[in-house]
């Protein structure tokens, strides 16, 4: 958490990497801030959101994949490890808690499916790459994907593999997927090329942020995100057990309100959403996350051809 807000305190405010190629694509000196959008400009689209770990995107995009649900996208969740490694009870325990937090997460955001791909928990590093990103390559012709939220494969110091691992090998499929050569025998059963064009990468440690996403209108759907998650995380019910240990040694943390209900929304807004809050600060918004964005390429022969054709 500490390196990310390092990296936002210098990055978002364009005393790094000012003037690169990833804010020259959003045309300003610094990140550009994207705002809710009236209407539907999204309605068709489909969104695909990515995670290892049932508590990466309730922490980092669910406010953003809340926006963009909104503005009308059909969205699905892919989780792509079980979560054997993190949550309460035996292995077998853990495993079952985190899959019906998973989705929990789904029905809060309103992700229309759910999908496993179960790995074990910290040990991606050792699976197969090229089974994992055939397998994204099926999911985003299958689903016929134009955007997904998803770890930032060239984000610094990630020590988790399951984060790394995935995101690289989701950047692979979406380009991958476009090709008319890769895996023909998902044509032969009525599927087409499909490539992801539109790319929302987060990170926890350093990372090259050219968008910062208004979450302001959707805080309280990410606090209802987190509050799903109930195995893990710094989330689910931290708050009700802080004011119990606290009231326990005589002490009250007003913020956290009067009840175990309020305890736990309050924490998740004010102390585990905090980042959020100073992000949107310094932009003049309530809440924000930061992205790396990568948007559609633009069309190169078209704009020419709009510039120069003449009449025969």
């Amino acid at each position: 958490m500490d390196r990310r807000r390092f990296i936002q305190a210098n990055m978002t405010s364009g005393a790094l990497f000012a003037g690169s190629a990833a804010c020259a694509q959003e045309g300003t000196a610094g990140p550009f801030i994207e705002r809710d959008a009236p209407g539907q400009p999204h309605a068709g689209k489909v969104l695909a959101a990515i995670q290892p770990h049932s508590d990466d995107l309730p922490l980092f995009a669910a406010g953003t994949i809340a926006k963009l649900l909104n503005e009308g996208y059909t969205g699905h969740l892919i989780r792509v490890t079980n979560d054997d490694r993190a949550g309460p009870g035996t292995v077998g325990e853990t495993v079952l808690a985190n899959e019906r937090d998973n989705h929990e997460v789904a029905r809060v955001l309103g992700l229309k499916q759910v999908f496993n791909l179960n790995y074990s928990n910290h040990q991606m590093d050792g699976e197969s790459r090229l089974e994992i990103r055939a397998r994204f390559i099926f999911l985003f012709r299958l689903l016929k994907v134009d955007t997904i939220v998803c770890y930032d494969p060239w984000g610094h110091y990630e020590e988790n593999p399951d984060h790394y691992v995935t995101a690289h090998c989701v950047e692979a499929a979406c380009w991958m997927g476009g090709m008319n050569k890769d895996y023909p025998e998902h044509f032969a059963a009525g599927l087409a090329p499909h490539g992801v064009r539109e790319k929302y990468y987060f990170a926890r440690g350093p990372q090259l942020v050219n968008r910062v996403v208004d979450i302001s209108s959707t805080i309280e759907k990410k606090v209802e995100c987190n509050l799903a998650n109930v195995a893990q995380g710094p989330a689910g019910r931290n708050g009700s057990l802080l004011r119990a240990r606290l009231a326990a040694e005589g002490k009250r943390l007003p913020v956290l309100g009067d009840t175990s209900e309020s305890a736990d929304r309050n924490y998740i807004r004010h102390i585990v959403l905090g980042r959020d809050a100073e992000l949107g600060q310094k932009y003049g918004l309530a809440y924000a996350e930061a992205f790396h964005y990568i948007g559609p390429e633009p069309d190169v022969v078209g704009e020419y051809v709009q510039r120069h054709a003449v009449p025969l």
